[in-house]
């Protein structure tokens, strides 16, 4: 099988090596495409040499199986129809595609079938924020479908890319030093802090990030489930963390809820309050799952639960689900 991965120098691109070569994904080739900066970079992948080759419009892609983008919207949006036009699998981790009827919007764990309906040749890859938490939202549908879902999340740097990440260290650094404090990725200075925006504001208030958790949840889980979402960038390096509360139609035993999370596809729980085991960033970066803690009754609402989510979001946020995605059609023959 030959695989391509554009946007190879990126942080998820990074994570897409890494991912591909733990999970001995089957790759006779493997093609990586990045911009001109990138462009002649070299990296080792099952101990054999591959060189970013310039993404241009041409017929690079012509023997390409799948293709996993993770170069930006617009990116994704001028070469899609370059790397599909022979016929390869374009699974996009950008947000150019996600609300695209004739594109279909794919967690494994929740909706792995509606990859195999894709008239464009695409497959988008949700927002990071929404996959961690519609694994979630999964299990606890099959007990009760759920009416709506309030989400406050805790999104690392790493949310903003690896410049991102570098900055957050570095802001610490001069903090520390009682230097001036460089402030680019972010609309403030990050270090010893919390910004209550991620990406722009819109018309009713909510920033796009959190109308993402919106309407995603929505397409991804075929519901009329209503989510209200606060998105905040806090100062950790990597992995997200939320806190959820859901209304079920029928009120849901903490006991069942706990049963249903320990036995739900890609989630690990994790909740032991006695004994101070909940999940925290600082100790999951790097993990497949959606770690699940806290689970308690919403004493606000009878119908109501509350629990919290953490989940390393370049790997099951970006990277990972998309390789579970390619993993799941060449599971069902659609792709060999």
């Amino acid at each position: 099988m030959n695989v391509a991965i554009v946007g190879a120098s990126g942080a998820v691109g990074q994570e897409f090596l890494r991912v591909l070569a733990e999970r001995d994904f089957p790759i006779d080739n493997l093609l990586l495409f990045g911009s001109s900066r990138s462009a002649g970079t070299k990296y080792t992948f099952r101990g054999k040499e591959c060189t970013v080759k310039l993404l241009q419009h041409n017929d690079d892609f012509k023997d390409v199986d799948i293709a996993f983008t993770s170069a930006g919207a617009g990116t994704s949006k001028e070469f899609a129809a370059d790397i599909t036009k022979y016929g390869a699998v374009m699974i996009d981790n950008s947000s150019a595609f996600r609300m695209d009827e004739d594109v279909p919007l794919v967690v494994p764990e929740c909706n792995a079938a509606d990859a195999l309906n894709r008239p464009r040749g695409i497959i988008a890859n949700p927002n990071c924020t929404t996959i961690m938490m519609v694994v979630a939202l999964q299990a606890i549908e099959r007990l009760s479908h759920i009416k709506s879902v309030r989400v406050a999340s805790y999104q690392a740097a790493s949310g903003a890319g690896q410049a991102a990440m570098d900055e957050l260290v570095e802001q610490y650094r001069q903090v520390l030093a009682g230097e001036e404090v460089t402030v680019n990725k972010f609309a403030y200075q990050l270090a010893f802090n919390v910004i209550p925006q991620i990406d722009v504001f819109t018309e009713n208030g909510y920033t796009k990030e959190e109308m993402k958790m919106y309407n995603e949840t929505k397409k991804i889980m075929h519901s009329d489930v209503l989510t209200s979402a606060t998105c905040v960038r806090v100062p950790s390096l990597r992995s997200h963390s939320e806190a959820v509360w859901v209304e079920t139609e029928e009120p849901i035993t903490v006991e069942a809820a706990r049963e249903a999370i320990s036995q739900g596809d890609g989630l690990v729980l994790m909740d032991n309050p006695e004994k101070k085991e909940y999940p925290m960033p600082l100790f999951l970066a790097g993990k497949d799952p959606v770690y699940v803690g806290r689970v308690r009754k919403d004493l606000a609402n009878p119908n109501g639960l509350s629990f919290w989510l953490v989940s390393d979001q370049i790997r099951k946020g970006a990277a990972l689900n998309a390789v579970q995605i390619a993993e799941y059609l060449i599971k069902v023959g659609n792709v060999k």
